[in-house]
């Protein structure tokens, strides 16, 4: 493992600092250790954060705040009230507002020369080299395994450094994976854990100022890597307990029997384990279906306060963390008939749910591009459920 004077700084300085630059700078300008020069590579830095939601909404202000030039946010989600507890970037006002968009709104009254570049789509296979080709370094903020090894995956292959944190009821890890220079995600957690053994955020919660905390670390962490000051955390990841107050740090090195990343994969089928890959629907498919005498019973695993602005008419609903807890536990499902279409809010909630009833014997689908895919093609279909609703059609 190299030592922090092997680190160079990442990127090159850019032009002399504007008076508003350091203005702006002038309390970071009086650190020991960092500079006139520090600051220009900070201006002249582009940074890519996946997700938008905890980690991506505390982690951006301060690049914003230190003067990092250009800063791409990757989401397809929306504003919940549920969000609202712990990404306190995101208002009320801003509910049902593209997360992207929010942040960068965000952003903007905090710098507005700061260039914020929103990429509001679903990272895969399909478009993360295109996208990381256009930054010096990416942080990953996201909620789910099939995100981070893609994350990973494509930053190895782009030659560039991954800063990843997560983040579960009050933990948090940080970490760097820069492969030229260290191991990876993949040599810390080979494989992802089995379906349905780690809850997400949803079924497990999270201690709001975690994502603050967490959210910071990723900060700085970009921070140092690119002025080219500090230790980076390559080769060790920070363990924080909020519970607890404190902290550890685990060092790890790359594992010799890896396999070697060449190319990116479907990471949603890598994560899946064992379950049946699940078979889509369009949502035009749907719609006639819908329409015919015979048409299917379709679920809903989204949360109740999703579905409680909107739903597919005549739905069933049971969220995806109750239908695992569920399967897990070697319940019956007798609510759910011999056959069923599944749908969510994207898409992956509904494939994972079809994959986990298809190995309990019941024929599935799911519905690709999720509710608003429906919505566009046939809004007649959708039924506003009056306040007083219940969790449950």
């Amino acid at each position: 493992m190299k030592s922090e004077r092997d680190f160079p700084a990442l990127v090159a300085p850019g032009p002399a600092l504007s008076q508003d630059q350091a203005a702006r700078a002038a309390r970071q300008l009086t650190l020991p250790g960092f500079d006139d020069t520090a600051q220009r590579r900070l201006a002249a830095a582009r940074v890519l954060v996946i997700g938008a939601g905890g980690l991506g909404s505390a982690s951006v202000p301060y690049m914003v705040g230190a003067g990092v030039g250009t800063i791409g946010i990757v989401d397809d989600d929306v504003v919940e009230l549920s969000n609202l507890h712990r990404q306190i970037t995101h208002t009320t006002a801003n509910i049902g507002l593209a997360k992207t968009t929010s942040l960068a709104q965000a952003a903007a009254a905090l710098d507005p020369n700061v260039r914020i570049i929103e990429h509001n789509l679903r990272l895969d296979s399909s478009n993360a080299l295109e996208i990381f080709a256009n930054y010096d370094l990416v942080i990953d903020g996201s909620d789910n395994f099939p995100t981070r090894y893609l994350s990973n995956d494509a930053a190895q292959l782009s030659g560039i450094p991954l800063i990843w944190g997560s983040i579960l009821q009050h933990h948090g890890q940080v970490s760097v994976a820069w492969h030229e220079y260290g191991p990876g995600y993949r040599d810390l957690f080979p494989v992802p854990p089995a379906p349905g053994t780690v809850p997400d955020c949803a079924a497990g919660g999270v201690l709001p100022g975690l994502c603050g905390t967490i959210g910071s670390l990723l900060a700085t962490e970009a921070l140092k890597l690119i002025a080219g000051i500090g230790d980076p955390l390559v080769g060790k990841v920070l363990i924080y307990d909020a519970l607890a107050a404190s902290t550890r740090t685990l060092e790890f090195a790359r594992d010799p029997h890896s396999t070697q990343v060449t190319e990116l994969i479907d990471y949603v089928l890598f994560c899946s384990g064992s379950l049946p890959e699940a078979q889509g629907i369009s949502a035009k498919s749907l719609a006639e279906l819908l329409t015919a005498p015979d048409a299917p019973v379709l679920l809903d695993v989204r949360n109740a306060d999703e579905r409680a602005q909107q739903h597919i008419a005549g739905s069933l609903h049971l969220p995806l963390p109750e239908l695992e807890a569920a399967i897990d536990s070697g319940a019956e499902l007798d609510q759910i008939p011999e056959k069923v279409i599944v749908y969510c809010a994207r898409g992956p909630r509904s494939q994972r749910a079809a994959s986990l009833l298809a190995n309990r014997g019941i024929t599935t689908k799911y519905l690709e591009g999720g509710l608003p895919a429906l919505a566009d093609v046939a809004a007649q279909l959708l039924a506003e459920p009056a306040p007083t609703e219940g969790a449950r059609a």
